[in-house]
């Protein structure tokens, strides 16, 4: 082997740039010094600058045939979903209908009562994957959770309480819920109200990002703001409907009312689905909001059915999960106007859309209601589910 003399300077300054380039252009700056050096450079350039001898033939042929890509992100094992690209859709529609909000909003998660083990085996049963296929269960936990579904976390958001018609009433949403997202001229919607917002200084169990001292108590709000949304789950968009008066069946409807022409325009459907819960204002037995659903079918010519979701697992309706991301939104500021409260609203943003935010003028009177009489006109005009009565309603555009 020649023996090649640099002094100690030299072989700093070689190191040193070698260090600073990255990729094809330290290769051929390495196999340059090599190819300067002559016969035995590259074993010397191994013991002396620590250079790999792979890597200074590879500089060489990047010299005689031009530098090659560095494609990094082709190295290494494949994700699941390059190998079956339905993998993470399928999942979601599996876990997205059994899956609740945090009740207290303090997270934006959503929890699920199927395990990994569980849903990898209603892949399997449901959507027709071949078990020797699909990756591990414990894969597909690691994918439950890059999705936001958190199985590991249920137990401490389980409902207090369950009737006898629970797991029937879920079971024929599911199936209402998957046939109208499926059939054209369907559009599910889901509507609730949100809590009271008492307008003020207060603190709201939350420290204020500007540093501004809130009142312990709110005993004396200048005002109270009281929200109904209305979400349509296929397309993650909001429709958000404030008011100073009380959220009533009559308000309820006036806001349908007022989305329904931009619904009817961009979606023309025949059949509306809602999403509800059973709320003092909106439950199946409420007079007020039956008659009120009754006139909307036959004024806008369409079918309503109307699905409820049983008592005390109302954080499964899917607008829930747009309040706990509005909850987390203005958490730590202080809710001092009505003004800032709606500009609050609009900046925040679900699934990266923004809502429509509209604030409702006039006043709406609770305990509006119809006789037995005058109900049974509304009655005869609708249809309830034979043995889930209060909970699936279907009102024709007309009666024949």
């Amino acid at each position: 082997m020649r023996a090649f003399v640099l002094d100690d300077e030299m072989l700093e300054a070689l190191k040193y740039a070698a260090d600073n380039l990255e990729n094809s252009p330290r290769r051929m700056f390495m196999a340059q010094v090599v190819n300067a050096l002559g016969r035995g450079g590259q074993r010397w350039a191994e013991r002396e600058l620590g250079w790999n001898r792979v890597t200074i033939r590879k500089g060489q042929y990047e010299l005689a045939h031009g530098p090659l890509a560095d494609n990094f992100s082709a190295r290494g094992r494949k994700r699941a979903e390059e190998h079956l690209p339905h993998l993470l859709e399928d999942i979601q529609a599996i876990v997205e209908p059994t899956s609740q909000v945090d009740p207290t909003f303090k997270t934006t998660q959503l929890y699920t009562p199927l395990t990994a083990k569980e849903v990898r085996q209603r892949l399997v049963d449901d959507k027709g994957y071949a078990d020797a296929l699909l990756p591990s269960q414990r894969t597909i936990c690691t994918k439950l959770n890059d999705l936001d579904f958190h199985p590991q976390k249920v137990a401490k958001s389980k409902p207090i309480k369950k009737i006898a018609e629970t797991d029937a009433i879920f079971e024929q949403l599911h199936q209402v819920n998957q046939a109208a997202d499926a059939e054209p001229g369907v559009l599910r919607i889901s509507m609730d109200a949100k809590a009271s917002i008492k307008i003020g200084l207060f603190s709201r169990g939350g420290k204020s990002r500007h540093g501004v001292l809130g009142a312990d108590h709110d005993f004396d709000p200048e005002t109270i703001l009281t929200a109904f949304g209305i979400f349509l789950p296929a397309y993650a968009e909001t429709f958000l409907f404030f008011t100073e008066s009380k959220v009533t069946a009559d308000f309820m409807l006036d806001a349908l009312d007022i989305l329904w022409p931009t619904l009817d325009e961009r979606f023309k459907p025949h059949t509306l689905a809602a999403n509800l819960d059973c709320g003092p204002e909106n439950n199946s037995h409420r007079t007020q909001f039956i008659k009120r659903m009754v006139e909307f079918a036959h004024q806008h010519k369409i079918t309503l059915q109307l699905a409820y979701y049983p008592p005390y697992h109302s954080k499964y309706n899917p607008i829930e999960r747009v309040w706990g991301v509005l909850e987390n939104h203005w958490n730590g500021e202080l809710l001092e106007s009505v003004e800032k409260v709606l500009g609050l609203a609009r900046t925040m943003t679900y699934k990266g859309i923004h809502p429509v935010v509209r604030l409702v003028k006039g006043t709406y009177e609770t305990g509006v209601k119809l006789t037995k009489k005058a109900m049974k006109f509304y009655e005869d005009m609708i249809e309830r589910l034979p043995g889930l009565e209060k909970w699936f309603v279907t009102i024709p555009p007309c009666t024949a």
